[in-house]
């Protein structure tokens, strides 16, 4: 029901996008997809090409007066590097000759990608397989952001770790406290150790990875299915947020953490009230049960690994002449986990977009909200005669 598609490099002319599923009558514009697109570039740890680029997606199509009109949306990101990239980017022949890139990155698509396309210059696989890509991602997160807002369905992120320096757990995250700080940590004596790390990993021309948190609260019960394998919501969520560069592992809720307790001290207790509906005492399932949606907020972490390109650069194998040296060394950033945890709500709202279309319908957003109240109505406590 909502699907996207993008294309375009990371030094290249920009990046296009195709947004399809988007009810009708929606309201969208630009100033409200480049607040996220901000979100992305910032974080302390970020590298010099956030100080060229100011991304901001430009509407092409499907949005008239303000309005989402039901067909297929165009975005375009325009890179302004391009004009330092014209020569080595073109999209004609190459009036020079353009040295290839030959001295494969540990921890990149290089090798493989090379292997695979069977290329003797990594350059093509290097720049679409760039986190310069997930740009494209945070807009349609975005659009998909604004649909969920109808729905008093709201994302947010905060970052728990940055090379082995923790947040302290809370039972309620200041989300404002989280927008200021530079690491997007709700923990200030967290932040300043992540800070301070991030500094010293700099020094030495190294990288840190970390942890981020998504939740997603104001679901309705019963987004997603049980009967089939791909139908399963947390399947979803975890291979849309595994997709995003650097992250390695994905949990639900508690995790991992449940391998090593007793059954009753695992699953939530259910319960209900006449005002508040079916809830759960405690939410270690993060909001899902089944593959679908309890009611719970939905509780996502993620671990990120340290970006594979140093100052410092790892030793290494030439794809060419299969000779020992250096890997190359790209532009990057020493830490991307408070922009990867802003990526990471836009893949999960792209996700419950698609689930919540699916479950309401509708080519017009008024009649997707109709459906939407139609069902929370029926959503109460079942007699044995209905």
């Amino acid at each position: 029901m909502f699907r996207f598609l993008t294309a375009g490099e990371s030094h290249g002319k920009g990046l296009v996008t195709i947004v399809e599923g988007v009810p009708a009558g929606l309201a969208l514009d630009e100033n409200y997809i480049a607040r996220d697109l901000a979100r992305r570039q910032a974080g302390y740890g970020r590298g010099a090409r956030m100080k060229i680029e100011k991304d901001r997606a430009e509407i092409l199509s499907g949005v008239r007066h303000g309005l989402t009109m039901g067909s297929p949306i165009a975005l375009l990101i325009r890179n302004r590097d391009w004009e330092n990239w014209k020569q080595i980017m073109s999209i004609t022949p190459a009036e020079q000759d353009v040295e290839p890139v030959t001295r494969l990155r540990p921890g990149h698509a290089d090798l493989a990608g090379a292997m695979k396309y069977n290329l003797n210059d990594i350059r093509p696989i290097l720049e679409r397989a760039s986190a310069r890509e997930t740009a494209s991602r945070v807009a349609v997160g975005a659009v998909a952001r604004r649909l969920l807002a109808e729905f008093a369905i709201e994302i947010h992120s905060h970052t728990l770790c940055i090379g082995g320096k923790w947040a302290a757990e809370a039972e309620k995250v200041n989300w404002a406290r989280v927008e200021k700080s530079p690491v997007r940590c709700a923990d200030s004596t967290a932040e300043k150790a992540m800070l301070s790390a991030i500094d010293k990993a700099k020094q030495a021309g190294d990288s840190l990875g970390g942890v981020f948190e998504v939740v997603a609260s104001g679901v309705p019960i019963g987004l997603g299915s049980h009967v089939h394998w791909d139908r399963r919501l947390d399947g979803s969520i975890a291979q849309a947020l595994m997709s995003i560069p650097a992250v390695k592992g994905v949990e639900v809720g508690a995790g991992f953490a449940v391998a090593d307790l007793p059954g009753s001290q695992v699953h939530d207790i259910i319960k209900f009230g006449a005002k508040q509906g079916w809830r759960h005492v405690t939410n270690r399932a993060g909001g899902i049960e089944g593959g679908m949606t309890n009611g719970e907020s939905i509780v996502i972490r993620c671990a990120v690994k340290p970006i594979p390109t140093m100052s410092n650069a790892l030793p290494s194998v030439d794809l060419r002449t299969g000779r020992v040296t250096k890997a190359h060394i790209e532009r990057s950033d020493v830490c991307i986990v408070p922009a990867a945890g802003v990526i990471g709500e836009a893949m999960l709202a792209i996700v419950l977009a698609d689930a919540l279309l699916g479950k309401f319908g509708g080519d017009h957003i008024a009649e997707t909200l109709r459906n939407y109240r139609s069902y929370q109505d029926t959503v109460g406590l079942k007699k044995h005669n209905e």
